[in-house]
């Protein structure tokens, strides 16, 4: 379709007179629009609400105000920061990007599309958001926010996954970025997508497109968009053993960079432990009840197995540990930030309230 003599005209004609009264304008990401703060902000909004962003945002920011000062930490001390944020793979890819920016782009951020989307973690859409809001480039964006203001307002009836219709809705996208105040445009589509046309219980009267929107002249403004065909999500299962020692401490595992958890700190596998040599007793002292964690595509059954030790395991195996990414843990008094996987977090807190004195 030919979207110049499509019968909508740009959405941004009414879209940014709405924006300018009813927009959010006073947002942490919003008040220095320099490159930097709005990449974090854009990564950290990715699959996850701004209420639930801000105190994130804010912590990060304080620890490492600059791209410098990311790229020099550790990747424990950013993961440890964005424990409870989920998606870990999102700070792992900020963290080699800082890492990228300082030395191949020598500290300056990137201000092309291309350039940008050669970094880690950064797609078509993060960077067009980026250089619109920062640069003010009529670069279109298409998160969920807008693909699904896009499919209600054209009524696309097919599921926003499929590849003919990711082309049709950056084509849409395009159509209607203005070439004047984009970095507005910008704002105001994700606003309206997260403030009034939401998935579930959309404002649809306080719409300002409401007017010309297909889905709402159609009724089917709660169908769209089209959700994935669901699939049975599977569910695995995995033995983690909780070994304390007689200074209260847990053994702690790094998991590898890929995978679930990348990267983070958990409680290690029976693999871990045999990978270092370390002998446990065939029987664990007791098992804690098994619990759930639900990921995007399975669901993962954990069952704590918990050993205590005496503290010569610490010290025979103290040089094969430390090249194992093992490593002794108080949960009480911890010495180190480490990024630990959120349930595992959860359980070390409730395992350290039962076992006080």
């Amino acid at each position: 379709m030919d979207y110049m003599k499509s019968p909508h005209e740009p959405i941004h004609r009414q879209l940014l007179p709405w924006f300018d009264q009813h927009g959010r304008h006073d947002l942490p990401w919003q008040q220095d629009k320099s490159p930097y703060p709005v990449w974090v902000s854009e990564i950290m909004l990715q699959q996850t609400q701004v209420n639930t962003v801000i105190p994130y945002y804010e912590r990060f920011m304080r620890a490492f105000p600059t791209i410098q000062d990311l790229a020099s930490a550790s990747i424990d001390e950013v993961l440890h920061l964005w424990t409870g944020l989920g998606y870990y793979a999102r700070a792992r890819n900020l963290h080699k990007a800082a890492q990228l920016i300082d030395t191949q782009f020598q500290g300056a951020f990137p201000n092309t599309l291309d350039e940008l989307q050669t970094l880690p973690g950064i797609g078509r859409s993060t960077a067009a958001a980026i250089l619109s809001i920062c640069h003010q480039q009529p670069t279109a964006i298409l998160d969920g926010n807008v693909k699904r203001v896009l499919a209600r307002y054209h009524a696309i009836e097919r599921w926003t996954g499929e590849a003919e219709v990711q082309k049709e809705l950056w084509q849409l996208a395009e159509y209607h970025t203005p070439k004047q105040r984009a970095g507005d445009y910008t704002q105001a589509i994700m606003d309206l997508g997260a403030t009034i046309c939401r998935r579930s219980k959309p404002s649809c009267l306080l719409c300002p497109l409401e007017e010309k929107c297909l889905a709402s002249a159609k009724g089917i403004t709660h169908r769209l968009p089209l959700s994935k065909p669901k699939k049975a999500i599977p569910l695995k299962q995995v033995t983690l053993s909780l070994i304390c020692n007689t200074n209260k401490e847990v053994l702690l595992h790094k998991r590898p960079p890929s995978g679930i958890w990348g990267g983070l700190w958990s409680l290690p596998e029976k693999t871990a432990i045999h990978s270092a040599s370390i002998m446990l007793p065939e029987q664990p002292d007791t098992t804690l009840p098994s619990f759930t964690h639900t990921f995007s595509h399975f669901r993962l059954e954990i069952t704590p197995e918990v050993y205590h030790v005496n503290n010569s395991l610490l010290e025979a195996n103290r040089s094969v540990m430390e090249g194992c990414d093992l490593l002794w843990y108080n949960v009480d008094t911890p010495k180190q930030a480490l990024g630990l996987a959120a349930p595992i977090k959860k359980l070390l807190h409730q395992f350290a309230q039962r076992n006080e004195p």
